[in-house]
């Protein structure tokens, strides 16, 4: 008696379910994702610098302040030109006003510099954040008066590709030949550490 065997699948039928295998490019941005991602998770973000504007940044208008009001008070009291009240008046609102200049640069402006972005805030009562990659930037630079050398206070300028902030200038940041030294080593870092990882692939 002869018994049928069941026909063994073909080997169409087997590897019609099996996924078409990935073209070059597919391959290489797969790679190129598994080694951000390995890179993202080996490398935590770390906290650099943070820092804002600087008290020191107005001494000299402070000094200013100073010497205008006193001047002004001898005026009026020797010459009573302008009357008493008046110079009294003037001189509050001129502190007043230089004030609120330093408070709004004092507590509206805060940056923050991470071993991967550069964050900057700005604003009172509505506050902005902006983020920045440092690989995004392409130039750092500061500058700085008679008086803010002695200090060591400055103004940091950083230019890039980013769209939102082209150019950004830091007023009245201390330590800020360190700082701006800082900004651009992390940046220089970051640029040959994605460099080498693309020539690895």
């Amino acid at each position: 008696m002869n018994e049928k065997n069941d026909p063994l699948p073909s080997s169409s039928s087997s590897s019609s379910g099996e996924a078409p295998s990935m073209s070059a490019n597919e391959a290489f941005v797969k790679r190129v994702a598994e080694k951000r991602e390995s890179a993202s998770q080996s490398e935590a973000e770390t906290l650099l610098w943070s820092g804002g504007y600087s008290p020191k940044a107005m001494l000299g208008t402070w000094l200013s302040v100073i010497g205008l009001s006193i001047a002004m008070l001898v005026v009026s009291y020797l010459y009573q030109t302008p009357k008493w009240p008046i110079a009294l008046l003037v001189v509050a609102i001129l502190w007043l006003v230089v004030g609120l200049i330093y408070a709004y640069r004092k507590l509206g402006y805060h940056y923050e510099l991470t071993t991967q972005r550069f964050i900057h805030q700005v604003g009172l009562l509505s506050r902005q954040t902006d983020r920045i990659e440092v690989i995004d930037i392409d130039d750092v630079s500061f500058r700085q008066g008679p008086v803010q050398r002695l200090l060591g206070v400055g103004t940091i300028d950083i230019s890039g590709s980013d769209r939102s902030h082209p150019q950004l200038l830091m007023r009245g940041i201390a330590n800020v030949k360190t700082v701006a030294g800082l900004i651009d080593d992390i940046r220089r870092k970051e640029r040959k550490k994605r460099s080498l990882h693309i020539q690895s692939m």
